[in-house]
């Protein structure tokens, strides 16, 4: 439960007085995400109106993890005079991790006092949360600072289901592409499997399939298992082929998470042949094309029975990250900057701005953290609500009525080119595999 009572959000912090001439830092971790530049934006007017010095620090945490501070520079209003529209990051961003390396984080902490900061607003998704979070407290109250959320992938915890800005710009050029393939596969009687972003959750997978009506979204959280098996994810898809040719139509387009790749057991990986590994053994999941396995594998079955199909693969979200952000995104940014000044203007530290109900609201970096893992809590799709048994109701999918109406059954297996029982015993299984269960009939 977020703790509310123990901080002061609005109302100065016993003890500081906030000055004219203080520095406030502003740096970007993680991927790309549109909106970003709102953000800048809105902390550097409101830094300004309250006679502070905005200084971007450029590349995240890269440089000043190594003491460096030559890729910091101020910024003006000229400097971000209509950048909120605009994809991108003014100041760029990476994936430096200072939290990995003690040595790092001392460098971290040097290098903002010898800027003279006194504030800091990150922008970022967990990992930076938690750098955040970390720094902050190793500071010992020298930096104060604001985190703001920032994600595609939309899996930071925010209440009351308030997406991360940047995922609805995501959502929304994601659902134009998969439109366009979708009348391509209609056109030219194919198959699309495509990959999107969402390595830990898969808000932008069903996001983009429910919104344009793709033919199936498989997400990481629809199965209660810790692992899916490959087999399994390929006979899923399989199956949905198999439904759309009984229905008279040879063609369509399935999403996947590309997290359902954390799901899948390293032994089935590595049967696929030249696997890259790094350094602890562990297979290297980035180098790994989901959407080519799952091809590869379903049209090898098929063809194994006499159903030639065309499939694609195809990986979208890098598409995305740095796309020009949506009217939501654009206004949703200029409050999150707004809040995250206000905030360390009235004495704020340590916690994460949101809007909720048109309001600006801190939720407690400390509040947020796993304490079994010591990293940011994931927010998960959630497949017991209506919102997503509308996405599952809408898919095309074998389940459980398919086995259950014997003209059913006789139509799937004659457009599988098997038996009755042949397609039983390969494909019911699928109808209890998730963890979904339909509330009605």
């Amino acid at each position: 439960m977020i703790n509310t009572k123990k901080k002061l959000f609005y109302g100065l912090a016993p003890g500081l007085h906030p000055t004219r001439n203080d520095s406030i830092g502003i740096l970007v971790g993680g991927g790309p995400a549109p909106g970003i530049n709102g953000v800048i934006s809105s902390v550097t007017i409101e830094a300004l109106k309250h006679g502070w010095k905005p200084l971007g620090i450029e590349e995240g945490f890269r440089w000043i993890s190594q003491g460096n501070t030559d890729h910091v520079r101020e910024l003006t209003i000229d400097t971000v005079s209509r950048i909120h529209y605009l994809g991108g990051s003014i100041i760029g961003t990476s994936r430096v991790n200072p939290t990995r390396d003690p040595e790092k984080m001392k460098a971290v902490l040097a290098t903002l006092r010898k800027l003279n900061l006194k504030y800091l607003v990150t922008i970022g998704g967990d990992d930076t949360a938690y750098s955040a979070y970390r720094l902050q407290a190793a500071s010992r109250g020298l930096i104060r600072v604001a985190h703001v959320p920032k994600t595609i992938d939309n899996d930071l915890p925010l209440p009351g289901g308030d997406s991360t800005f940047g995922f609805q710009t995501a959502r929304h050029y994601g659902v134009e592409i998969i439109q366009a393939l979708m009348e391509d596969a209609r056109t030219t009687k194919r198959w699309y499997f495509v990959v999107t972003m969402g390595r830990k959750a898969g808000h932008l997978a069903l996001g983009i399939g429910k919104s344009a009506g793709a033919t199936l979204t498989i997400i990481g959280e629809e199965f209660s298992s810790e692992a899916i098996h490959l087999q399994s994810l390929s006979d899923i898809l399989e199956g949905a082929i198999i439904k759309r040719l009984a229905m008279g139509r040879e063609y369509g387009v399935a999403i996947l998470a590309e997290g359902l790749l954390e799901k899948i057991p390293e032994e089935d990986l590595a049967r696929l042949g030249d696997i890259e590994h790094d350094t602890f053994g562990h297979i290297r999941f980035a180098e790994l094309d989901l959407g080519s396995i799952l091809k590869n594998q379903v049209r090898t079955s098929l063809a194994a029975r006499g159903i030639e199909v065309t499939i694609v693969s195809k990986d979208i979200g890098y598409e995305l990250r740095c796309a020009t952000p949506i009217p939501f995104d654009c206004e949703y940014t200029r409050d999150l900057g707004y809040a995250a000044g206000k905030f360390l203007v009235q004495g704020g530290t340590g916690a994460m701005v949101t809007r909720q109900a048109g309001k600006m609201v801190p939720i407690y970096l400390e509040d947020i953290i796993d304490s079994a893992t010591g990293k940011t809590r994931v927010r998960f799709v959630n497949i017991h609500t209506e919102s997503y048994e509308v996405a599952r109701r809408y898919m095309i999918r074998i389940d459980r009525a398919d086995f259950e109406h014997e003209g059913r059954l006789q139509a799937l297996a004659e457009a599988a080119g098997m038996s009755e029982e042949e397609f039983r015993e390969r494909f019911e299984y699928l109808s209890s595999l998730s963890s979904y269960r339909p509330t009605y009939l």
